[in-house]
């Protein structure tokens, strides 16, 4: 722990980071809605975000190695910072999309270079440590910045100074950090054919998950406010389901890690799917019953993806775990691209009800993937450990302890290894 908490500096950063994005979803959402913009629009603005995050991860590695981390992180740092207050210079559909492109852009690069930094810091007895620490710091910014949503006017001018302020002092400790750069990430490559062999059961989860997070992660202000909530409760609501979800990651994973993986997911889908169908009528009966049952949501919904990755390091051959990984998180981020524009389709002919009513249908046919797949495969003899890894950028699996390290790597290179690309 004492490892961990000594990179308070990146931590930090990390926080301002992650609660400015997270923020930026919801404010944009409810000031879409105050300015009268059709569900449909709202939810492709929304979607444009993973456009962007799938180019950076993409070519984001290249690009860091051609000018150093420090130029990529303080040049993207600043870019971020300027598409935010460009949000509240110019009320346009278009502009707005073209912002959540070049935001998605350069949240991947400084999330990509922030875990290299991590990861470079830490080695094989507190990569862990270092982990858990920055899943907690994940969470709980996360968390504190929805719960403030309702301090704040979404057609106002400050809460885009807010998360402008916020991501440009991010970029302070990196800027003015002595440490040598580390490696340059890995590059992040969506390679289906490879992904389905390893775990077939672990792709159609990542996408799964990735339709499903994305639509209510989207579709949420307008789901809460169409029942006559206000924009406290919306922070409130995406609150409980982050809490929830962090309240769950370690014993659902404790409890997957001890019983076949692949009955852990059916179950959660299963209860995700359950919940999801109560969450209409508790926006019906009162706040307290929304929030409450947005907490449960959250405990099944969110360990989702990280019980896929911990499938696939179940099958995966030794040296190809941060591939796989980082192929997962793309698939994810693909799939992600298509949930805020279904979801108010779905909404718009059906009723704001039938939001969760259309993830219910999505999970249940994940369940019934995952019942075949139990079927066509023998639960592997050992189990790779579950660890609560954050859906932000390839860098990440860097810093799983279940990944090997570079020094390990190029010795089975010499050994005539596989080499992880």
């Amino acid at each position: 722990m004492r490892a961990a908490l000594s990179l308070w500096p990146l931590l930090v950063a990390a926080a301002l980071m992650l609660s400015a994005n997270g923020l930026q979803n919801t404010i944009l959402a409810l000031r879409g809605i105050a300015e009268g913009i059709s569900p449909t629009t709202i939810g492709l603005l929304l979607s444009a975000y993973f456009v962007g995050f799938i180019l950076g991860c993409r070519y984001g590695p290249g690009f860091i190695a051609a000018v150093g981390h420090i130029r990529a992180f303080t040049a993207f740092a600043s870019i971020a910072s300027a598409a935010v207050i460009a949000h509240a210079v110019i009320v346009d559909p278009v502009w707005c999309l073209l912002l959540r492109i070049v935001t998605g852009l350069a949240l991947a690069f400084l999330q990509m270079i922030m875990e290299s930094w991590l990861n470079d810091k830490a080695d094989n007895a507190t990569r862990g440590q270092v982990l858990s620490v920055y899943r907690i710091v994940d969470f709980t910014g996360l968390t504190l910045a929805q719960a403030s949503v309702g301090l704040l006017d979404p057609t106002a001018f400050v809460p885009f100074a807010i998360m402008s302020i916020a991501l440009s002092i991010a970029l302070v400790p990196v800027a003015l950090t002595r440490v040598e750069a580390p490696t340059v990430p890995a590059e992040a490559r969506l390679d289906l054919g490879r992904l389905w062999s390893v775990s077939p059961l672990a792709a159609a989860s990542a996408v799964g998950v990735g339709i499903t997070a994305s639509s209510f992660w989207s579709m949420a202000p307008l789901f809460v406010t169409e029942y006559g909530y206000d924009a406290a409760v919306v922070g409130y609501f995406i609150g409980a389901i982050i809490f929830g979800g962090a309240v769950a990651q370690w014993p659902i994973g404790f409890i997957s890690d001890r019983a076949d993986r692949r009955w852990v997911i059916t179950l959660v889908s299963v209860g995700a799917g359950v919940v999801s169908l109560f969450l209409p009528w508790a926006a019906e009966t009162s706040e307290g019953a929304l929030i409450a049952v947005a907490l449960a949501f959250g405990v099944f919904a969110l360990p989702g993806f990280g019980l896929a990755v911990a499938h696939a390091n179940d099958h995966a051959e030794p040296g190809q775990s941060v591939s796989v990984n980082g192929g997962l998180l793309m698939l994810y981020g693909v799939a992600a691209i298509a949930g805020p524009v279904i979801a108010p389709l779905v909404m718009r002919g059906l009723g704001q009800a039938s939001l969760f009513y259309w993830v219910s249908a999505l999970y249940a046919v994940l369940v019934l993937f995952c019942l075949y797949r139990i079927t066509q495969r023998a639960a592997p003899e050992t189990q790779e450990p579950y660890v609560p890894v954050p859906r932000t950028s390839p860098a990440v699996f860097e810093l799983d302890p279940r990944s090997e390290t570079p020094e390990e790597e190029g010795e089975e290179d010499e050994q005539g290894g596989e080499q992880v690309i």
